[in-house]
């Protein structure tokens, strides 16, 4: 059953052409991600696909009777909304329910209410809320209740996901799902997507996710969609066998040009007619082999500056945020080339660790100690600070106009660009005119032609495409020197590190021995918590077991609480909690005394609160009846 279909499709910005006639077809069940060359057009032709921006020429057309979920790279929310509502704010068969149940309780309209509770309860839309909770959850909100506004890009990003799993729709549109994800997170969305029956298109460049979750594998090339049914790693071999194919027509083509050429040298002028048909032959054979393109080796053996043998010592390090404890007397000595992995979920203080090691910010104890050799090469994962109006070429010259070799050869800042697969018209262009994965690739390369010996990489592989990825890859495996990685790729990390630290929570960091893998095969093979918990007690008599007698069944339907009054209840209980706890500090504070004035605003402070208090109490306790 068809789901998609887009013909001729053709897109440019300017005189950049992204594609022309290119076709495409999704069918029901099929799982597929598009690949490519940062700036290949990949989230162009995504959003054409889904119906966000239309093409220069060519048709998409959608099946009439699906629902498709579309999660853009940059998603637009409703700063308004808390996260709760923004998510309840989405399109689904389930959440038409909610409304309307919410509609008709409002309304105390009890023919809607009674049609509205019987849709909940054929959709099982009762336990939606905290399905919306769990998926939250999973991928790293915790409070449901935080208004969009005062969050990140990154809890952004995975909000919209959340918004877009739980729709639940018969096609799924996701452009780059991975990134701002933790490990664990997009372990639970691969699980999520491998059970889901629903048909699947996206673009990522995680090549785990992309080998565990697909079946069909488009790579964008050269402005031309190559399809390929089965996994990632059929994809490499495949791919292979094509642009071995390629190289070699190639090859062949250009031999014909050449005699050609020099066919077309010996004519005169004036031509007849006669020859026009192999003149047009000629012109298609120069377009044919001028309009290949080849890829530029990023060859990275930039010299770096020895390291001594003294690299940096960690003692005792720690560090909290009001009650948040990131470090509890880390210690750690880095040795001659180190290759360390930093993993923990979103908000356990790997970025802090890192700003820390590097000077950026100051621990609230312990002491950090860098050797007089050492120069760090800090690749962040925080705002671009690029020169918007200045040209490639230029940023990279203002660092350095050439750049030494561990060979003793020297480049020029051009001749790096290239090996970056910055073209000389790309390296002309403005820094504004980039897209998201060359802006990253940029600034990669800025950090490295400064012959760091110490390389902190803060999640390195966001927007950066497969090829960029792998011989970035190459040249870490060959750094003389230390290295260490904040990255949700898998892949990237179980290559290049040699143990992890392991951000576990409260302070507690764990040295493991090994990749990520070997860390989590480890993980996952140790006993559950509540495995230990519930095992029985030898030695200890077992009590009969009382089956009690089913309780009569009410005479009148048990009132149920809205979603809002539910959201209602469970925030009074924090909103009291926390009420309690500030009148116990104020409490303190006046028992220890201080000024006149001081003790007469606690005073009137605690006199407020024990209203709240009491006002809160009264609402929670009208609400719990119903619970």
């Amino acid at each position: 059953m068809n789901y998609l279909s887009a013909e001729n499709l053709s897109k440019s910005y300017g005189d950049r052409v992204l594609f022309r006639n290119l076709t495409f077809g999704l069918n029901r069940g099929d799982k597929v991600a598009i690949v490519g060359a940062n700036g290949s057009g990949k989230t162009t032709l995504l959003s054409i696909l889904a119906g966000t921006t239309q093409p220069d020429e060519g048709i998409v057309s959608h099946r009439k009777d699906i629902t498709i979920g579309y999660l853009d790279q940059q998603p637009d929310l409703n700063e308004a909304l808390t996260v709760m509502e923004v998510v309840l704010a989405g399109e689904s068969a389930q959440l038409d329910a909610v409304r309307a149940y919410e509609k008709a309780l409002l309304h105390d309209d009890p023919v809607a209410l009674e049609r509205a509770m019987t849709d909940m309860e054929k959709l099982e839309a009762w336990d939606y809320e905290a399905q919306i909770r769990q998926i939250l959850g999973e991928l790293g909100i915790q409070d449901v209740e935080q208004p969009v506004a005062t969050l990140s890009g990154g809890q952004r990003k995975r909000v919209a996901l959340a918004r877009v799993l739980i729709q639940n729709p018969d096609l799924l549109i996701l452009d780059e799902p991975t990134n701002h994800l933790d490990l664990e997170a997009i372990e639970y969305l691969e699980t999520f997507l491998n059970t889901n029956n629903g048909t699947l298109l996206m673009v990522s460049h995680d090549r785990y996710f992309l080998d565990r979750v697909c079946n069909q594998i488009a790579e964008l090339d050269g402005g031309q969609l190559y399809t390929y049914k089965g996994n990632y790693a059929y994809f490499l071999e495949k791919k292979d066998e094509r642009e071995a194919a390629a190289a070699s027509e190639l090859d062949k083509n250009r031999n014909t040009l050449r005699r050609e050429l020099e066919w077309m040298r010996r004519q005169p002028k004036a031509r007849g007619t006669k020859a026009q048909y192999r003149i047009d032959a000629f012109n298609e054979l120069q377009e044919k082999t001028a309009g290949r393109r080849t890829d530029g080796e990023l060859d990275l053996n930039l010299r770096t500056s020895r390291l001594g043998s003294k690299i940096l010592e960690v003692e005792n390090l720690s560090k909290r945020f009001a009650e948040k404890v990131l470090l509890d007397h880390f210690t750690y000595t880095f040795k001659r080339f180190d290759r360390v992995g930093l993993i923990g979920k979103n908000g356990m203080g790997k970025t802090t660790l890192l700003n820390m090691l590097t000077g950026q910010l100051r621990p609230d104890s312990g002491k950090i100690t860098t050797g007089g050799t050492v120069k760090f090469g800090y690749y962040t994962q925080s705002e671009l600070n690029l020169p918007e109006n200045q040209r490639v070429i230029d940023v990279v010259q203002d660092v350095a106009e050439v750049m030494k070799l561990a060979t003793g050869e020297t480049v020029t800042a051009s001749q790096l660009l290239h090996h970056f697969l910055f073209n000389r018209q790309k390296q002309y262009d403005y820094v504004s005119k980039l897209s998201g994965g060359e802006k990253r690739r940029l600034q990669l390369l800025l950090v490295l032609v400064q012959n760091p010996n110490f390389l902190i990489l803060d999640e390195p592989t966001n927007d950066l495409d497969i090829t960029t990825l792998n011989v970035l890859e190459e040249f870490l495996l060959n750094f003389p020197g230390c290295v260490l990685i904040v990255t949700h790729d898998r892949y990237f990390m179980d290559r290049l590190v040699e143990h992890v630290f392991v951000l576990e929570g409260e302070g507690k960091v764990r040295d493991y021995p090994g990749n990520y893998t070997d860390y989590r095969e480890w993980r996952d093979s140790q006993p559950k918590r509540s495995e230990r918990i519930d095992e029985p007690v030898k030695n200890q008599k077992s009590e009969p077991v009382v089956t009690k007698a089913p309780a009569a069944a009410p005479t009148e339907t048990k009132k149920r609480l809205s979603f809002k009054e539910q959201r209602e209840y469970e925030t009074l209980e924090k909103e009291i909690e926390s009420l309690e706890q500030r009148k116990a500090d104020i409490l303190g504070q006046l028992n220890a005394g201080g000024h006149h004035e001081q003790l007469t605003a606690w005073a009137r402070e605690i006199e407020e609160i024990e209203q709240l208090i009491a006002q809160k109490s009264d609402r929670w306790l009208e609400l719990a009846e119903y619970v």
